[in-house]
């Protein structure tokens, strides 16, 4: 039996050492998925005005989804938000609904900003009692 750990990974060194600090690709914890799905994102906190912002991910993981808004004043890394997901109107199967949080930023070339979510708890199917 060993007494060294390798936690499960693997390294692509000959001398097989796990380098010290991970690729960028290797650094999620889990895959994405680029699908587009309607969302309705709304704040948690009664301190900032209402906002119903209905946009369409681009890419989502089992804890985090990646989008595109062109409202900016509700995204700021740390703020927690609401996310239903799928979101319709349509009563035939109730959306899930998460409470997230901004971790990322950024301002696109096409005066959207890249808004990335991570999913910290589901709250409930909507519609859902108790």
């Amino acid at each position: 039996m060993s007494s060294t750990f390798d936690f499960g990974k693997k390294s692509n060194s000959p001398t097989g050492a796990i380098p010290a600090r991970p690729s960028p690709w290797d650094r999620r914890a889990s895959r994405r998925c680029k699908i587009a799905q309607p969302m309705r994102i709304r704040p948690t906190d009664s301190k900032f005005e209402p906002c119903n912002d209905i946009c369409t991910t681009v890419s989502v993981s089992q804890r985090g989804v990646y989008f595109r808004s062109s409202v900016s004043k509700y995204y700021e890394v740390g703020m927690r938000l609401f996310l239903t997901l799928p979101y319709s109107n349509a009563p035939a199967d109730p959306p899930h609904e998460y409470l997230t949080e901004v971790v990322r930023r950024v301002a696109l070339p096409n005066g959207l900003f890249g808004i990335g979510l991570k999913i910290l708890l589901e709250v409930s199917p909507q519609g859902e009692d108790g």
